[in-house]
């Protein structure tokens, strides 16, 4: 297998480079980032970044590793990957549970997830008619804990079916199997609606649950505190691949459906507009990525207090104090 990725890599590689582009390819410092999940839209400016030639101008070279089985949380913190992108539940989880690593990103400035049913669906109307309903789940504590929030919050009684069926409670709740469901509204939303389904929604943030940043760019302590350089030069040339996405949706959209798999253009553009429509990515005067540390410490003291956040045999785990030392944002020069 080795012998065959050699010689395809050499195929594809010109037999006579310019000595001044050999020399800016030798200079080129290699980076490696793992992926949380198969690229989408969420990965928009790291796509931007190295398309555009941000991280050549920083000089890196970006390998973007592919999503696999090992989460990316993982990979970053046993060191086979110098930076990794985190769902905000995957690294709190990590960094709860003692993983030496830090965010130094927040790529989406407000809550994408909420709480979908079928329009057509009479009996909900508020999250409390949730009670006694069918729920197509995807196994986690977390989910367990918003919704039961969200229902008691509004004055129901939090005791509802749950069915786990992953990716596929989408076709469930369309069919009717299933009362609810919880789904991005920039990803599955959008292809929700491409689909033509009616569907209505509750936002988490009305029923109590904290209006959290996600989709953090993290690092190990140690690359931080032995390399800072190289984490702002690759920070800044990501920041600059987001701001430049944010100002072009379209544009950004042509180059992510350029580099990717995707069987539905019409789904990567029509999250990417409502990423840009949404203040998403950018959030007033806030500088993208920026990390509120108000919201970030809101939503990890709900983890904590819901007991989601949990070690070895489930055991739930104790608040920390602070968790202001989680996060830094130096490399911002701010």
């Amino acid at each position: 297998m080795i012998r065959t990725l050699f010689l395809s890599a050499l195929l594809t590689i010109p037999l006579c480079l310019p000595a001044a582009a050999q020399a800016q390819t030798a200079a080129l410092r290699e980076v490696t980032m793992a992926l949380d999940w198969t690229l989408n839209t969420n990965h928009i400016g790291l796509v931007v970044a190295k398309e555009k030639g941000f991280y050549a101008d920083a000089g890196l070279a970006v390998d973007l590793l592919p999503y696999s089985d090992t989460s990316s949380t993982a990979l970053l913190a046993a060191g086979i990957a110098d930076f990794a992108y985190l769902t905000s539940l995957g690294f709190m989880g990590a960094k709860a549970g003692g993983a030496d690593i830090v965010a130094l990103w927040a790529t989406m400035q407000h809550e994408t997830g909420r709480l979908v049913y079928n329009s057509d669906n009479t009996a909900i109307t508020r999250p409390a008619d949730l009670t006694g309903k069918t729920y197509a789940g995807f196994g986690s504590n977390w989910e367990a804990a918003l919704i039961g929030t969200m229902i008691e919050n509004d004055g129901g009684d939090a005791t509802y079916d749950t069915v786990t069926l992953g990716t596929g409670a989408y076709e469930a709740l369309a069919a009717g199997a299933v009362d609810f469901t919880l789904e991005v509204a920039t990803w599955e939303g959008v292809n929700g609606t491409l689909l033509g389904r009616k569907q209505s929604s509750f936002a988490y943030s009305d029923y109590g649950i904290p209006d959290q940043q996600n989709g953090y760019i993290g690092a190990r302590s140690e690359t931080l505190a032995q390399a800072p350089d190289l984490v702002a030069a690759f920070m800044q040339a990501t920041q600059a691949g987001y701001v430049w996405a944010a100002d072009h949706p379209k544009e950004a959209a042509r180059l992510l459906i350029a580099t990717g798999d995707f069987p539905n253009p019409a789904l990567v553009e029509g999250s990417l507009d409502m990423i840009a429509a949404g203040g998403y990515l950018r959030d007033g005067d806030t500088a993208v990525g920026s990390i509120d540390p108000e919201r970030f410490e809101k939503m990890a003291t709900f983890l904590f207090d819901t007991n989601v956040l949990t070690g070895a045999g489930g055991v739930p785990l104790e608040w920390p104090g602070t968790v202001s030392d989680w996060y830094d944002q130096s490399w911002m020069g701010q």
